[in-house]
């Protein structure tokens, strides 16, 4: 059962994956690998099968609406009963749900990341420790391009069109105001092993709380 739910958000390409990653295989010395898990709110992308190639390119991918967050809200409730959660693949080249699911076991410790994990209050109620990676936009554009070109067949032109028509404008509007729903705030650009220290730290001060808090139900 999970007893721990770490949200990692921040802009696109801010860095949230590669700390997500970090961390997990730091956490990984001090518990068995198998019980860190790990869930992009990527897989939360809306099935998109009904609409065409040319339509499915034209959607707004970073608004609030592109997420069935209702599903992602269920199966956390699912992994935290101890139940396993039957997790969305998303198919980058499609801009759609693959066709099967990844089945993912309740562990101690869950990691989620994405954009928009602190947008909805029913998301927030679920998480023990939630962290804002603050980059600057321009880095995040840099990193976004050289991935896109990279791994998702995009041409350069492209990535910097939707960047600035649809990633940037709804950073500023839906992303960088949930901040101030974060417990920790940290830098993109800092380095990671720091950054994990960070998490640690913050995550052992946590449980610090609690079991004071569990103390004080008792006297």
């Amino acid at each position: 059962m999970i007893t721990r739910v770490i949200a990692i958000t921040g802009a696109s390409a801010s860095g949230k994956t590669f700390l997500a990653k970090a961390l997990r295989r730091a956490l990984a010395e001090q518990f068995p690998l198998g019980t860190i898990g790990l869930i992009s709110e990527d897989s939360y992308y809306r099935k998109l099968d009904h609409l065409t190639m040319a339509e499915r390119e034209l959607v707004n991918y970073d608004h609030p609406d592109a997420f069935e967050h209702d599903l992602l809200v269920e199966h956390l409730v699912q992994l935290k009963s101890g139940q396993v959660a039957k997790i969305p693949v998303y198919d980058y080249a499609r801009h759609s749900r693959a066709h099967h699911c990844e089945l993912i076991e309740p562990s101690f410790i869950l990691i989620l990341e994405g954009i928009l994990l602190l947008h909805d209050h029913r998301l927030r109620d679920q998480y023990d420790l939630s962290v804002f990676v603050d980059t600057p936009l321009d880095v995040c554009l840099s990193r976004r391009v050289h991935r896109d070109v990279e791994t998702r067949g995009r041409s350069k032109e492209s990535v910097v069109r939707q960047f600035e028509e649809m990633v940037k404008p709804m950073f500023n509007e839906f992303v960088e105001p949930t901040r101030a729903h974060a417990n920790l705030i940290v830098s993109g650009d800092g380095d990671v092993t720091d950054l994990v220290c960070k998490l640690v730290e913050e995550m052992n001060l946590k449980d610090q709380e609690r079991s004071h808090e569990k103390k004080g139900l008792h006297h």
